[in-house]
Protein backbone atom coordinates (compact mmCIF):
# COMPACT_ATOMS: atom_id res chain seq x y z
CA UNK A 1 0.00 0.00 0.00
CA UNK A 2 2.79 2.43 0.90
CA UNK A 3 4.57 1.58 -2.36
CA UNK A 4 1.46 2.41 -4.40
CA UNK A 5 0.99 5.67 -2.48
CA UNK A 6 4.49 7.00 -3.18
CA UNK A 7 4.49 5.67 -6.75
CA UNK A 8 1.46 7.79 -7.65
CA UNK A 9 2.88 10.79 -5.79
CA UNK A 10 6.19 10.53 -7.63
CA UNK A 11 4.44 10.20 -10.98
CA UNK A 12 2.36 13.28 -10.16
CA UNK A 13 5.50 15.31 -9.37
CA UNK A 14 7.26 14.28 -12.61
CA UNK A 15 4.17 14.97 -14.73
CA UNK A 16 3.68 18.36 -13.06
CA UNK A 17 7.30 19.29 -13.74
CA UNK A 18 6.86 18.46 -17.43
CA UNK A 19 3.70 20.58 -17.47
CA UNK A 20 5.53 23.59 -16.01
CA UNK A 21 8.40 23.08 -18.46
CA UNK A 22 6.08 23.16 -21.48
CA UNK A 23 4.24 26.19 -20.10
CA UNK A 24 7.42 28.23 -19.54
CA UNK A 25 9.40 27.22 -22.65
CA UNK A 26 6.73 27.76 -25.34
CA UNK A 27 4.88 30.78 -26.71
CA UNK A 28 1.19 30.60 -25.81
CA UNK A 29 -1.17 30.09 -28.77
CA UNK A 30 -4.59 28.48 -29.13
CA UNK A 31 -2.85 25.17 -29.75
CA UNK A 32 -0.84 25.65 -26.54
CA UNK A 33 -3.94 26.41 -24.50
CA UNK A 34 -5.76 23.27 -25.60
CA UNK A 35 -2.67 21.12 -25.07
CA UNK A 36 -2.14 22.56 -21.58
CA UNK A 37 -5.79 21.87 -20.74
CA UNK A 38 -5.30 18.29 -21.95
CA UNK A 39 -2.09 18.01 -19.89
CA UNK A 40 -3.73 19.50 -16.78
CA UNK A 41 -6.63 17.04 -16.96
CA UNK A 42 -4.08 14.21 -16.91
CA UNK A 43 -2.49 15.58 -13.74
CA UNK A 44 -5.63 15.05 -11.66
CA UNK A 45 -5.41 11.26 -11.93
CA UNK A 46 -2.08 10.57 -10.12
CA UNK A 47 -2.78 13.40 -7.65
CA UNK A 48 -6.18 12.03 -6.65
CA UNK A 49 -4.88 8.45 -6.58
CA UNK A 50 -2.20 9.60 -4.15
CA UNK A 51 -4.69 11.54 -2.04
CA UNK A 52 -7.07 8.55 -1.80
CA UNK A 53 -4.25 6.39 -0.43
CA UNK A 54 -3.46 8.89 2.34
CA UNK A 55 -6.78 8.49 4.16
CA UNK A 56 -8.88 5.65 5.62
CA UNK A 57 -12.05 7.76 5.65
CA UNK A 58 -14.43 6.32 3.00
CA UNK A 59 -15.92 9.78 2.33
CA UNK A 60 -12.58 11.34 1.44
CA UNK A 61 -11.49 8.23 -0.46
CA UNK A 62 -14.61 8.47 -2.61
CA UNK A 63 -14.14 12.25 -2.97
CA UNK A 64 -10.57 11.93 -4.28
CA UNK A 65 -11.35 8.98 -6.53
CA UNK A 66 -14.33 10.70 -8.13
CA UNK A 67 -12.28 13.82 -8.86
CA UNK A 68 -9.53 11.67 -10.38
CA UNK A 69 -12.01 9.94 -12.67
CA UNK A 70 -13.60 13.32 -13.51
CA UNK A 71 -10.19 14.53 -14.69
CA UNK A 72 -9.72 11.40 -16.82
CA UNK A 73 -13.19 11.88 -18.34
CA UNK A 74 -12.14 15.35 -19.59
CA UNK A 75 -9.10 13.92 -21.44
CA UNK A 76 -11.15 12.73 -24.42
CA UNK A 77 -12.82 16.02 -25.31
CA UNK A 78 -9.61 18.02 -24.64
CA UNK A 79 -7.69 15.69 -26.93
CA UNK A 80 -10.36 16.02 -29.63
CA UNK A 81 -10.08 19.84 -29.56
CA UNK A 82 -6.28 19.50 -29.73
CA UNK A 83 -6.55 17.15 -32.73
CA UNK A 84 -8.85 19.61 -34.57
CA UNK A 85 -6.34 22.46 -34.10
CA UNK A 86 -3.37 20.25 -34.98
CA UNK A 87 -5.04 19.21 -38.24
CA UNK A 88 -5.47 22.88 -39.24
CA UNK A 89 -9.28 22.72 -39.10
CA UNK A 90 -9.95 25.23 -36.33
CA UNK A 91 -12.80 26.62 -38.43
CA UNK A 92 -14.77 23.53 -37.36
CA UNK A 93 -14.73 24.70 -33.74
CA UNK A 94 -17.68 27.06 -33.67
CA UNK A 95 -19.95 27.51 -30.67
CA UNK A 96 -22.41 24.83 -31.76
CA UNK A 97 -19.81 22.12 -32.47
CA UNK A 98 -17.88 22.83 -29.27
CA UNK A 99 -21.08 22.59 -27.23
CA UNK A 100 -22.03 19.30 -28.90
CA UNK A 101 -18.58 17.84 -28.20
CA UNK A 102 -18.57 19.00 -24.58
CA UNK A 103 -22.08 17.84 -23.56
CA UNK A 104 -21.18 14.13 -23.03
CA UNK A 105 -18.14 15.09 -20.95
CA UNK A 106 -20.06 17.58 -18.80
CA UNK A 107 -22.80 15.02 -18.19
CA UNK A 108 -20.25 12.37 -17.23
CA UNK A 109 -18.41 14.68 -14.83
CA UNK A 110 -21.68 15.54 -13.09
CA UNK A 111 -22.73 11.89 -12.81
CA UNK A 112 -19.28 10.81 -11.58
CA UNK A 113 -19.20 13.46 -8.86
CA UNK A 114 -22.79 12.76 -7.76
CA UNK A 115 -22.45 8.95 -8.03
CA UNK A 116 -26.23 8.45 -7.81
CA UNK A 117 -27.14 5.23 -5.91
CA UNK A 118 -23.58 4.01 -6.40
CA UNK A 119 -24.08 3.83 -10.17
CA UNK A 120 -20.47 4.89 -10.74
CA UNK A 121 -18.69 2.94 -7.99
CA UNK A 122 -19.40 1.26 -4.68
CA UNK A 123 -17.01 0.05 -1.97
CA UNK A 124 -16.35 -3.61 -1.31
CA UNK A 125 -16.14 -3.56 2.46
CA UNK A 126 -15.82 -0.61 4.79
CA UNK A 127 -13.85 1.68 2.49
CA UNK A 128 -12.97 2.20 -1.20
CA UNK A 129 -9.64 0.37 -1.19
CA UNK A 130 -11.51 -2.38 -3.01
CA UNK A 131 -14.44 -1.24 -5.11
CA UNK A 132 -16.82 -2.26 -7.85
CA UNK A 133 -17.72 -0.08 -10.83
CA UNK A 134 -21.19 0.55 -12.18
CA UNK A 135 -22.73 1.53 -15.54
CA UNK A 136 -21.60 5.17 -15.33
CA UNK A 137 -17.98 3.98 -15.24
CA UNK A 138 -18.43 1.89 -18.38
CA UNK A 139 -20.24 4.76 -20.05
CA UNK A 140 -17.20 6.93 -19.27
CA UNK A 141 -14.86 4.32 -20.82
CA UNK A 142 -17.05 4.10 -23.93
CA UNK A 143 -17.24 7.89 -24.35
CA UNK A 144 -13.44 8.24 -24.07
CA UNK A 145 -12.88 5.70 -26.82
CA UNK A 146 -15.52 7.40 -28.99
CA UNK A 147 -13.57 10.68 -28.61
CA UNK A 148 -10.36 8.80 -29.42
CA UNK A 149 -11.93 7.25 -32.54
CA UNK A 150 -13.32 10.63 -33.68
CA UNK A 151 -10.02 12.46 -33.26
CA UNK A 152 -8.07 9.57 -34.81
CA UNK A 153 -10.33 9.58 -37.88
CA UNK A 154 -9.79 13.34 -38.28
CA UNK A 155 -6.00 13.02 -37.95
CA UNK A 156 -5.82 10.07 -40.35
CA UNK A 157 -7.91 11.95 -42.93
CA UNK A 158 -5.67 14.99 -42.60
CA UNK A 159 -2.59 12.77 -42.86
CA UNK A 160 -3.86 11.38 -46.16
CA UNK A 161 -4.98 14.74 -47.56
CA UNK A 162 -1.96 16.82 -46.52
CA UNK A 163 1.31 16.27 -48.36
CA UNK A 164 3.42 18.54 -46.12
CA UNK A 165 6.07 16.44 -44.32
CA UNK A 166 5.98 18.73 -41.28
CA UNK A 167 2.26 18.19 -40.70
CA UNK A 168 2.63 14.45 -41.26
CA UNK A 169 5.28 14.32 -38.51
CA UNK A 170 3.02 16.25 -36.15
CA UNK A 171 0.06 13.94 -36.76
CA UNK A 172 2.23 10.85 -36.37
CA UNK A 173 3.51 12.27 -33.06
CA UNK A 174 0.01 12.94 -31.78
CA UNK A 175 -1.32 9.50 -32.71
CA UNK A 176 1.63 7.70 -31.11
CA UNK A 177 1.29 9.61 -27.84
CA UNK A 178 -2.43 8.89 -27.59
CA UNK A 179 -1.93 5.21 -28.43
CA UNK A 180 0.54 4.96 -25.54
CA UNK A 181 -1.97 6.49 -23.10
CA UNK A 182 -4.95 4.51 -24.42
CA UNK A 183 -2.97 1.27 -24.35
CA UNK A 184 -2.00 1.63 -20.69
CA UNK A 185 -5.54 2.72 -19.71
CA UNK A 186 -7.03 -0.26 -21.55
CA UNK A 187 -4.53 -2.62 -19.89
CA UNK A 188 -5.46 -1.15 -16.49
CA UNK A 189 -9.17 -1.73 -17.21
CA UNK A 190 -8.64 -5.35 -18.23
CA UNK A 191 -6.06 -6.36 -15.60
CA UNK A 192 -7.39 -4.55 -12.54
CA UNK A 193 -11.16 -4.47 -13.24
CA UNK A 194 -12.43 -7.02 -15.78
CA UNK A 195 -9.92 -9.76 -14.89
CA UNK A 196 -9.35 -8.73 -11.30
CA UNK A 197 -10.30 -12.17 -9.95
CA UNK A 198 -8.03 -14.11 -12.35
CA UNK A 199 -4.96 -11.83 -12.47
CA UNK A 200 -2.85 -10.22 -9.72
CA UNK A 201 -3.38 -6.48 -9.16
CA UNK A 202 -0.89 -4.26 -11.05
CA UNK A 203 -0.70 -0.83 -9.44
CA UNK A 204 -0.41 2.42 -11.39
CA UNK A 205 -0.86 1.26 -15.00
CA UNK A 206 -2.90 4.30 -16.01
CA UNK A 207 -0.53 6.62 -14.15
CA UNK A 208 2.45 5.07 -15.94
CA UNK A 209 0.63 5.50 -19.26
CA UNK A 210 0.10 9.18 -18.46
CA UNK A 211 3.79 9.60 -17.61
CA UNK A 212 5.09 7.83 -20.72
CA UNK A 213 2.69 9.59 -23.08
CA UNK A 214 3.49 13.02 -21.61
CA UNK A 215 7.25 12.34 -21.84
CA UNK A 216 6.76 11.34 -25.49
CA UNK A 217 4.68 14.46 -26.20
CA UNK A 218 7.31 16.75 -24.65
CA UNK A 219 10.16 15.15 -26.63
CA UNK A 220 8.20 15.11 -29.88
CA UNK A 221 6.91 18.68 -29.49
CA UNK A 222 10.41 20.04 -28.90
CA UNK A 223 11.91 17.96 -31.73
CA UNK A 224 9.31 18.72 -34.41
CA UNK A 225 8.51 22.30 -33.31
CA UNK A 226 4.77 21.62 -33.24
CA UNK A 227 4.02 24.95 -31.57
CA UNK A 228 6.49 27.01 -33.61
CA UNK A 229 4.12 27.47 -36.58
CA UNK A 230 5.52 30.87 -37.53
CA UNK A 231 8.94 32.17 -36.60
CA UNK A 232 8.92 34.59 -33.68
CA UNK A 233 10.86 37.13 -35.73
CA UNK A 234 8.15 37.18 -38.37
CA UNK A 235 5.47 37.66 -35.70
CA UNK A 236 7.33 40.64 -34.31
CA UNK A 237 7.67 42.24 -37.75
CA UNK A 238 3.98 41.76 -38.59
CA UNK A 239 2.74 42.86 -35.16
CA UNK A 240 4.73 46.12 -35.38
CA UNK A 241 2.75 47.19 -38.45
CA UNK A 242 0.12 49.89 -38.12
CA UNK A 243 -2.00 48.09 -40.73
CA UNK A 244 -3.86 44.83 -40.24
CA UNK A 245 -1.95 41.94 -41.80
CA UNK A 246 -3.02 38.36 -42.61
CA UNK A 247 -0.72 35.79 -44.22
CA UNK A 248 -2.54 33.03 -46.17
CA UNK A 249 -1.33 29.88 -47.87
CA UNK A 250 -2.34 28.92 -51.40
CA UNK A 251 -5.57 27.35 -50.06
CA UNK A 252 -6.68 30.55 -48.25
CA UNK A 253 -5.91 29.08 -44.81
CA UNK A 254 -4.71 31.79 -42.38
CA UNK A 255 -1.11 31.18 -41.29
CA UNK A 256 -0.68 34.31 -39.17
CA UNK A 257 -2.41 37.56 -38.26
CA UNK A 258 -1.32 40.62 -36.33
CA UNK A 259 -3.01 42.54 -33.53
CA UNK A 260 -4.60 45.17 -35.80
CA UNK A 261 -6.21 42.52 -38.02
CA UNK A 262 -7.62 40.65 -35.01
CA UNK A 263 -9.26 43.86 -33.82
CA UNK A 264 -10.97 44.28 -37.19
CA UNK A 265 -12.15 40.71 -37.85
CA UNK A 266 -13.00 37.63 -35.80
CA UNK A 267 -10.64 35.39 -37.79
CA UNK A 268 -7.82 33.38 -36.26
CA UNK A 269 -4.89 31.21 -37.34
CA UNK A 270 -6.10 28.02 -39.03
CA UNK A 271 -9.38 29.53 -40.25
CA UNK A 272 -10.18 29.65 -43.97
CA UNK A 273 -10.43 33.25 -45.22
CA UNK A 274 -12.35 33.48 -48.50
CA UNK A 275 -12.05 37.06 -49.68
CA UNK A 276 -15.41 36.79 -51.46
CA UNK A 277 -17.17 35.91 -48.18
CA UNK A 278 -15.33 38.72 -46.38
CA UNK A 279 -16.42 41.36 -48.93
CA UNK A 280 -20.02 40.19 -49.34
CA UNK A 281 -21.57 42.01 -46.31
CA UNK A 282 -19.45 45.17 -46.78
CA UNK A 283 -20.15 48.33 -48.73
CA UNK A 284 -17.63 48.31 -51.58
CA UNK A 285 -16.88 51.38 -53.64
CA UNK A 286 -16.89 50.72 -57.39
CA UNK A 287 -17.75 47.00 -57.14
CA UNK A 288 -15.55 43.97 -56.56
CA UNK A 289 -15.18 42.52 -60.08
CA UNK A 290 -11.90 44.21 -60.97
CA UNK A 291 -10.44 43.43 -57.54
CA UNK A 292 -11.39 39.72 -57.71
CA UNK A 293 -10.18 39.50 -61.32
CA UNK A 294 -6.71 40.56 -60.21
CA UNK A 295 -6.85 38.63 -56.91
CA UNK A 296 -7.98 35.32 -58.45
CA UNK A 297 -6.35 35.79 -61.85
CA UNK A 298 -3.91 33.41 -63.45
CA UNK A 299 -1.33 34.55 -62.69
CA UNK A 300 -2.63 36.53 -59.69
CA UNK A 301 -1.71 40.21 -59.49
CA UNK A 302 -1.60 42.77 -56.67
CA UNK A 303 -5.14 43.97 -56.00
CA UNK A 304 -6.56 46.81 -53.91
CA UNK A 305 -10.08 47.81 -52.91
CA UNK A 306 -11.69 50.19 -50.42
CA UNK A 307 -14.59 49.00 -48.25
CA UNK A 308 -16.85 50.58 -45.66
CA UNK A 309 -18.35 48.85 -42.63
CA UNK A 310 -20.23 49.88 -39.52
CA UNK A 311 -18.54 49.74 -36.13
CA UNK A 312 -20.26 51.00 -32.96
CA UNK A 313 -22.72 53.20 -34.89
CA UNK A 314 -19.88 54.71 -36.93
CA UNK A 315 -18.61 54.03 -40.43
CA UNK A 316 -15.02 53.02 -41.00
CA UNK A 317 -13.20 53.01 -44.34
CA UNK A 318 -10.57 50.34 -44.88
CA UNK A 319 -8.26 49.77 -47.86
CA UNK A 320 -7.65 46.08 -48.52
CA UNK A 321 -4.47 45.24 -50.42
CA UNK A 322 -3.78 41.69 -51.63
CA UNK A 323 -0.23 40.81 -52.63
CA UNK A 324 0.45 37.31 -54.09
CA UNK A 325 3.57 35.41 -53.00
CA UNK A 326 5.02 33.62 -56.02
CA UNK A 327 7.81 31.08 -56.35
CA UNK A 328 8.96 30.47 -59.93
CA UNK A 329 5.61 31.71 -61.17
CA UNK A 330 3.54 29.46 -58.88
CA UNK A 331 1.27 30.87 -56.18
CA UNK A 332 2.35 29.70 -52.71
CA UNK A 333 0.49 32.24 -50.57
CA UNK A 334 -0.86 35.76 -50.17
CA UNK A 335 -0.36 38.74 -47.88
CA UNK A 336 -3.50 40.75 -47.13
CA UNK A 337 -3.14 44.19 -45.54
CA UNK A 338 -6.02 46.18 -44.08
CA UNK A 339 -5.32 49.86 -43.66
CA UNK A 340 -7.88 51.98 -41.83
CA UNK A 341 -8.22 55.16 -43.96
CA UNK A 342 -11.20 56.70 -42.16
CA UNK A 343 -9.13 59.61 -40.93
CA UNK A 344 -7.52 59.97 -44.33
CA UNK A 345 -10.90 60.38 -45.99
CA UNK A 346 -11.80 63.11 -43.50
CA UNK A 347 -8.58 64.89 -44.36
CA UNK A 348 -9.26 64.59 -48.10
CA UNK A 349 -12.75 66.05 -47.69
CA UNK A 350 -11.31 69.04 -45.83
CA UNK A 351 -8.21 69.32 -48.03
CA UNK A 352 -8.88 72.96 -49.00
CA UNK A 353 -8.63 74.00 -45.34
CA UNK A 354 -5.95 71.53 -44.24
CA UNK A 355 -3.58 71.20 -47.17
CA UNK A 356 -0.47 71.05 -44.97
CA UNK A 357 -1.91 68.23 -42.84
CA UNK A 358 -2.88 66.31 -46.00
CA UNK A 359 0.68 66.51 -47.35
CA UNK A 360 2.03 65.11 -44.08
CA UNK A 361 -0.47 62.28 -44.24
CA UNK A 362 0.57 61.50 -47.82
CA UNK A 363 4.20 61.23 -46.70
CA UNK A 364 3.10 58.78 -44.02
CA UNK A 365 1.31 56.71 -46.65
CA UNK A 366 4.42 56.63 -48.84
CA UNK A 367 6.47 55.43 -45.88
CA UNK A 368 3.82 52.84 -45.09
CA UNK A 369 3.86 51.54 -48.66
CA UNK A 370 7.64 51.21 -48.49
CA UNK A 371 7.27 49.37 -45.20
CA UNK A 372 4.65 47.03 -46.66
CA UNK A 373 6.81 46.39 -49.71
CA UNK A 374 9.80 45.55 -47.52
CA UNK A 375 7.67 43.21 -45.44
CA UNK A 376 6.32 41.48 -48.56
CA UNK A 377 9.87 41.01 -49.82
CA UNK A 378 10.88 39.53 -46.47
CA UNK A 379 7.88 37.17 -46.41
CA UNK A 380 8.63 36.02 -49.96
CA UNK A 381 12.23 35.23 -49.00
CA UNK A 382 11.01 33.30 -45.96
CA UNK A 383 8.63 31.29 -48.16
CA UNK A 384 11.43 29.88 -50.37
CA UNK A 385 14.32 29.46 -47.88
CA UNK A 386 15.07 27.23 -44.92
CA UNK A 387 15.10 29.22 -41.67
CA UNK A 388 18.04 27.32 -40.08
CA UNK A 389 20.57 27.18 -42.91
CA UNK A 390 19.47 29.98 -45.24
CA UNK A 391 19.50 27.47 -48.12
CA UNK A 392 16.59 27.17 -50.50
CA UNK A 393 13.87 24.81 -49.31
CA UNK A 394 12.85 21.61 -51.07
CA UNK A 395 9.69 22.98 -52.65
CA UNK A 396 11.49 25.92 -54.26
CA UNK A 397 14.27 23.66 -55.54
CA UNK A 398 11.80 21.29 -57.23
CA UNK A 399 9.96 24.17 -58.88
CA UNK A 400 13.26 25.64 -60.10
CA UNK A 401 14.54 22.29 -61.35
CA UNK A 402 11.45 21.66 -63.49
CA UNK A 403 12.28 24.74 -65.55
CA UNK A 404 16.04 24.03 -65.59
CA UNK A 405 15.61 20.38 -66.63
CA UNK A 406 13.36 21.37 -69.55
CA UNK A 407 16.03 23.78 -70.81
CA UNK A 408 18.81 21.19 -70.36
CA UNK A 409 16.87 18.52 -72.27
CA UNK A 410 15.88 20.89 -75.09
CA UNK A 411 19.46 22.11 -75.70
CA UNK A 412 21.31 18.95 -74.53
CA UNK A 413 23.11 20.79 -71.72
CA UNK A 414 24.95 18.51 -69.23
CA UNK A 415 24.11 18.87 -65.55
CA UNK A 416 24.60 17.03 -62.26
CA UNK A 417 22.72 16.45 -59.02
CA UNK A 418 24.28 15.74 -55.62
CA UNK A 419 22.29 14.18 -52.78
CA UNK A 420 24.11 13.92 -49.46
CA UNK A 421 23.45 13.71 -45.75
CA UNK A 422 25.46 13.94 -42.56
CA UNK A 423 26.79 10.62 -41.31
CA UNK A 424 25.62 9.40 -37.89
CA UNK A 425 23.69 12.62 -37.28
CA UNK A 426 21.29 11.00 -34.79
CA UNK A 427 24.20 10.14 -32.47
CA UNK A 428 25.22 13.83 -32.47
CA UNK A 429 21.73 14.82 -31.27
CA UNK A 430 21.75 12.03 -28.68
CA UNK A 431 25.20 12.93 -27.27
CA UNK A 432 25.35 16.74 -27.59
CA UNK A 433 21.69 17.78 -27.89
CA UNK A 434 19.60 19.32 -30.65
CA UNK A 435 21.20 22.78 -30.38
CA UNK A 436 24.59 21.32 -31.33
CA UNK A 437 22.79 19.23 -33.98
CA UNK A 438 21.33 22.41 -35.48
CA UNK A 439 24.79 24.02 -35.46
CA UNK A 440 26.22 20.98 -37.28
CA UNK A 441 23.55 21.27 -40.00
CA UNK A 442 24.14 25.03 -40.36
CA UNK A 443 27.93 24.67 -40.44
CA UNK A 444 27.72 21.92 -43.06
CA UNK A 445 25.51 24.08 -45.27
CA UNK A 446 27.90 27.05 -44.92
CA UNK A 447 30.91 24.86 -45.76
CA UNK A 448 29.24 23.46 -48.88
CA UNK A 449 28.22 26.93 -50.09
CA UNK A 450 31.82 28.14 -49.82
CA UNK A 451 33.01 25.32 -52.09
CA UNK A 452 30.26 25.58 -54.71
CA UNK A 453 30.26 27.86 -57.73
CA UNK A 454 27.98 30.88 -57.99
CA UNK A 455 25.73 29.12 -60.50
CA UNK A 456 25.20 26.03 -58.31
CA UNK A 457 22.08 25.72 -56.15
CA UNK A 458 22.15 24.04 -52.72
CA UNK A 459 18.88 23.23 -50.90
CA UNK A 460 17.97 21.55 -47.66
CA UNK A 461 16.15 18.40 -48.76
CA UNK A 462 14.91 17.48 -45.27
CA UNK A 463 16.44 16.92 -41.82
CA UNK A 464 20.21 16.47 -42.25
CA UNK A 465 19.89 15.74 -45.99
CA UNK A 466 20.86 18.24 -48.70
CA UNK A 467 20.80 18.36 -52.49
CA UNK A 468 22.88 20.37 -54.95
CA UNK A 469 22.07 21.20 -58.57
CA UNK A 470 25.07 21.93 -60.82
CA UNK A 471 24.25 23.32 -64.29
CA UNK A 472 26.67 22.91 -67.22
CA UNK A 473 28.57 20.15 -65.38
CA UNK A 474 29.76 16.83 -66.82
CA UNK A 475 30.53 13.65 -64.86
CA UNK A 476 34.25 14.34 -64.36
CA UNK A 477 33.62 17.88 -63.13
CA UNK A 478 30.83 16.69 -60.83
CA UNK A 479 33.02 14.02 -59.19
CA UNK A 480 35.87 16.48 -58.69
CA UNK A 481 33.56 19.03 -57.07
CA UNK A 482 31.90 16.34 -54.94
CA UNK A 483 35.29 15.28 -53.59
CA UNK A 484 36.15 18.91 -52.73
CA UNK A 485 32.87 19.18 -50.80
CA UNK A 486 33.47 15.92 -48.92
CA UNK A 487 36.99 16.99 -47.93
CA UNK A 488 35.87 20.48 -46.87
CA UNK A 489 33.10 19.11 -44.64
CA UNK A 490 35.34 16.49 -42.99
CA UNK A 491 37.97 19.17 -42.29
CA UNK A 492 35.51 21.60 -40.68
CA UNK A 493 35.30 21.75 -36.88
CA UNK A 494 32.14 22.61 -34.96
CA UNK A 495 32.16 23.86 -31.38
CA UNK A 496 30.01 21.95 -28.88
CA UNK A 497 30.01 24.83 -26.39
CA UNK A 498 31.57 22.61 -23.69
CA UNK A 499 35.08 23.67 -22.57
CA UNK A 500 36.22 24.42 -26.09
CA UNK A 501 35.40 20.90 -27.28
CA UNK A 502 34.85 20.54 -31.03
CA UNK A 503 33.55 17.79 -33.26
CA UNK A 504 33.93 16.89 -36.90
CA UNK A 505 31.40 15.24 -39.17
CA UNK A 506 31.50 13.47 -42.50
CA UNK A 507 29.00 13.16 -45.31
CA UNK A 508 27.94 10.39 -47.68
CA UNK A 509 27.02 11.49 -51.18
CA UNK A 510 25.22 10.15 -54.22
CA UNK A 511 26.24 11.82 -57.50
CA UNK A 512 24.21 11.75 -60.70
CA UNK A 513 25.56 13.34 -63.89
CA UNK A 514 23.41 13.65 -67.04
CA UNK A 515 25.44 14.31 -70.19
CA UNK A 516 23.10 13.07 -72.93
CA UNK A 517 19.43 14.07 -72.61
CA UNK A 518 16.48 12.26 -74.11
CA UNK A 519 14.13 14.79 -75.81
CA UNK A 520 11.15 12.49 -75.25
CA UNK A 521 11.36 13.16 -71.51
CA UNK A 522 9.99 16.67 -72.11
CA UNK A 523 6.52 15.09 -72.09
CA UNK A 524 6.67 14.47 -68.31
CA UNK A 525 9.43 16.49 -66.66
CA UNK A 526 8.14 15.83 -63.13
CA UNK A 527 8.36 12.05 -63.60
CA UNK A 528 11.83 12.41 -65.11
CA UNK A 529 12.92 14.53 -62.12
CA UNK A 530 11.60 11.90 -59.71
CA UNK A 531 13.62 9.24 -61.55
CA UNK A 532 16.79 11.33 -61.31
CA UNK A 533 16.40 11.82 -57.57
CA UNK A 534 15.62 8.13 -57.09
CA UNK A 535 18.94 7.26 -58.77
CA UNK A 536 20.84 9.82 -56.70
CA UNK A 537 19.14 8.54 -53.54
CA UNK A 538 20.10 4.94 -54.37
CA UNK A 539 23.71 6.06 -54.86
CA UNK A 540 23.58 7.88 -51.50
CA UNK A 541 22.41 4.76 -49.67
CA UNK A 542 25.08 2.73 -51.45
CA UNK A 543 27.66 5.20 -50.11
CA UNK A 544 26.28 4.92 -46.57
CA UNK A 545 26.13 1.11 -46.72
CA UNK A 546 29.67 1.06 -48.08
CA UNK A 547 31.10 2.64 -44.94
CA UNK A 548 30.04 6.32 -45.11
CA UNK A 549 32.29 9.36 -45.78
CA UNK A 550 32.40 8.47 -49.43
CA UNK A 551 30.99 9.33 -52.84
CA UNK A 552 29.11 6.95 -55.13
CA UNK A 553 28.23 7.93 -58.69
CA UNK A 554 24.93 6.68 -60.08
CA UNK A 555 24.96 4.92 -63.45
Amino acid sequence: MEYALWLDFGLFCVTSALFVYMFISSSITRLHKVYLAFHASLLLWPLCQFASETTDDPFFQAFYLKFGFAGISVVGVAWTFFAVLLSGRSYLLNRRSMTALAIPTVALVILILLNPSGAFMEPLGEDYTNRVYGPIFWAMVAVQFIYLALSSALLVRTFRDQAAPRQRRQIRMAMTGMIILAGFALADTFVNILLDAELPNVTGLTSLGILFSVIYFVIAIRRYGVFDVVRIAQVNVVDSMSAGVAVLDEHDVVLETNRVFRRLFDIRTGDRLRIESLLEPLDVEGGVDSFLHAYRGNPPRPAQIEVTFRENDAFRHVVIHGEPILANGALIGRVLTFQDVTELRSLVESSYRQNEALQQRNRELVEMQAELYAMNQQLERMAITDSLTGCYNRRYLMQQLEHEIMTNIRYNIPFAIFLFDIDLFKSINDVYGHLVGDEVIKNTADTVRRVLRRTDIVARYGGEEFTVYLPHTNRAQALMLAERIREAVSASEISTGKDGQTIRVTISMGVLAVEDSDPSRLDDVKEYLRELFAKADAALYQAKNGGRNRIVAAD
